[in-house]
């Protein structure tokens, strides 16, 4: 049962049809403090309408609503605060998760429509670092929230394998690189090579256009520059594929940016043909003025292809062949302008699905206060950083679980577990500080803490020969002591569609937090395994706390270990 879509209903059929139910649970809250019940409904929204204060409209509602659901309605303000039935709400919502187990807190609001998620999408021939991170892991929650919420996701790695950077790249190699020493250690090599470029230019401009030279004969289909192109896209790929491995992640499609070289001709010719091509300082344009935006630079002066083009010949693309009903890009927010520019263009062009295209934003993981840079040689590489996290976590098991058995398939759960959940706990628009001390602290809001409680409640389960395959027939509970793990649990569905809503993997982080907390406090004040007619009945929210962690960890990305 939706215990806050059952009170709007009964609010809703006693307000005349002034608001609708799916108006009233919107500013439904729940009190901070128990003793103010477990729902309020704000009546000032109802004042202006009924001309009457929000206390006495409070005041007559309260007197109308009647439901088994409730054993108490109660007035404070112009609020309605209802306190629920306990017997009648807690065994239908242990009944719920118990039966639909993993199931639990699923909706069909995507109708079975394609959700295209432009996420990760590092650039070939550099290491992946701490920097893509976000993308990565971001991207992947989302798209398993999305699954959960019914609709189809569609997850694309938009390689950065095109571009003036591969120019630069190639210059570089050409200039200073050594086959032998990139064949030994690619991704470092290049990255030195990429650095050095950079350096060399301050006093050696004349580099810049070197860089450019290469990119267009690349573009050309020069056989040298494609070689070298192909053997460091190659080379990047198998690093990539390890770390999404570690990850757990995978790909339904890696079509990089050089997929669309061949496609971005008829992008231009279309974009000609509705007339929005227009010169500007030799370079080929879309005026957005009349949208207060910059020119969208489609070609430039020497005939090169921009990110703008290719990314126009993507949409296209993946709206032809996967025909979304929406296409996120989980990209930083410091693209936001391109963005904006890319749906602009597509608008123009007459689409009107550009309007079902979204930009997902996110801060930037930062070291000491400042962005990590690849063009500077400042990055904290990715792989490293898991590994750090892996030995550490093996280390802290060794201490507390010597006699553990899988000791390392634990310790990649948990050390990789706490890099993602240190990330997704955040708002994802947020910056984020870099600390591997605090990702794995076992208190607090960390992935460890969530992991652990998951573990400990598993092993209660183990203790008390727990079958979750039988329901028990009756649950001889007050479950005065239970309600707000009971609580706790009814809002995952809730949670669920606040993260889809808001493309935001911390509203799941949060609510398992939450879940966790409040089950620890209940395990620290009841002896559950203590033989009684109530032991079944608290084994059974038991098992129901660990299947709701357990699928809130998934929808993260994150695995649960039953022992830790």
């Amino acid at each position: 049962m939706n215990f806050k879509k059952e009170f709007a209903q009964l609010l809703s059929a006693q307000v005349d049809g002034q608001l609708t139910a799916e108006q009233i649970e919107i500013v439904l809250e729940k009190p901070k403090q128990p003793e103010h019940g477990d729902l309020a409904f704000p009546c000032f929204s109802l004042a202006k309408i009924f001309r009457q204060a929000p206390q006495k409209i409070a005041a007559e509602l309260s007197e109308k609503i009647s439901s088994p659901l409730f054993e108490k309605v109660e007035v404070a303000g112009g609020y309605v605060n209802v306190f629920f039935n306990k017997e009648t709400a807690a065994l239908d919502i242990l009944k719920q998760v118990l039966s639909e187990q993993g199931e639990f807190g699923r909706s069909d609001a995507g109708t079975g429509g394609v959700m295209t998620i432009d996420m990760s999408s590092p650039n070939i021939a550099k290491p992946f670092s701490m920097g893509h991170l976000r993308s990565t892991v971001i991207g992947n929650s989302i798209a398993l929230i999305a699954e959960k919420s019914g609709f189809k996701p569609f997850k694309i790695n938009h390689l950065g394998d095109w571009g003036t950077q591969f120019g630069k790249l190639i210059t570089a190699y050409k200039l200073w690189g050594s086959e032998e020493k990139v064949s030994q250690n690619p991704i470092k090599e290049l990255l030195s090579l990429y650095v050095k470029f950079h350096e060399e230019a301050i006093n050696n401009p004349s580099l810049e256009d070197d860089g450019r030279l290469w990119f267009k004969k690349l573009e050309n289909g020069n056989e040298e520059a494609m070689e070298l192109w192909t053997w460091f896209r190659d080379e990047s790929l198998k690093e990539f594929t390890r770390i999404y491995d570690l990850l757990g992640i995978e790909f339904d499609s890696s079509a990089g940016e050089a997929f669309y070289n061949d496609k971005m001709d008829r992008v231009i010719d279309l974009i000609e043909e509705k007339g929005l091509l227009v010169e500007s300082d030799d370079a080929k344009v879309v005026d957005l003025s009349d949208l207060e935006l910059p020119p969208c630079l489609i070609k430039k002066s020497d005939g090169a292809t921009l990110y703008a083009t290719r990314d126009l010949a993507a949409a296209l693309y993946r709206k032809e062949n996967y025909n979304f009903v929406q296409s996120l890009y989980v990209v930083g927010n410091e693209q936001s302008l391109h963005f904006k520019q890319l749906i602009a263009v597509l608008d123009k062009m007459g689409y009107e699905w550009a309007n079902t295209m979204k930009h997902i934003p996110f801060g930037m993981m930062l070291k000491d206060g400042k962005k990590m840079s690849t063009r500077k040689g400042k990055v904290i590489l990715l792989e490293e950083v898991l590994a750090e996290s892996i030995a550490m976590s093996a280390k802290n098991i060794q201490e507390k679980n010597p006699n553990l058995t899988n000791k390392d398939d634990v310790a990649r759960m948990v050390g990789v577990g706490a890099v993602v959940f240190h990330d997704l706990k955040n708002y994802r628009l947020n910056d984020i500080e870099f600390s591997l001390e605090d990702m794995l602290r076992f208190e607090g809001e960390t992935g460890p803490y969530i992991q652990y409680t998951y573990a400990r409640a598993c092993s209660i389960l183990r203790k008390g020969n727990w079958d979750k395959s039988e329901i028990p027939a009756e649950f001889p509970l007050s479950w005065t002591e239970e309600w707000k793990v009971i609580t706790a649990l009814a809002e995952f569905p809730e949670a669920v569609k606040r993260a889809m809503d808001k493309y935001d993997p911390s509203q799941i982080a949060k609510y398992v937090i939450d879940l966790s907390r409040e089950f620890n406090k209940y395990y620290a004040e009841v002896k559950i395994l203590e033989p009684s007619e109530k032991k079944p009945a608290r084994l059974a929210l038991v098992s129901a706390v660990t299947m709701v962690v357990k699928e809130g960890l998934r929808l993260l990305g994150m695995e649960a270990p039953e022992e830790m």
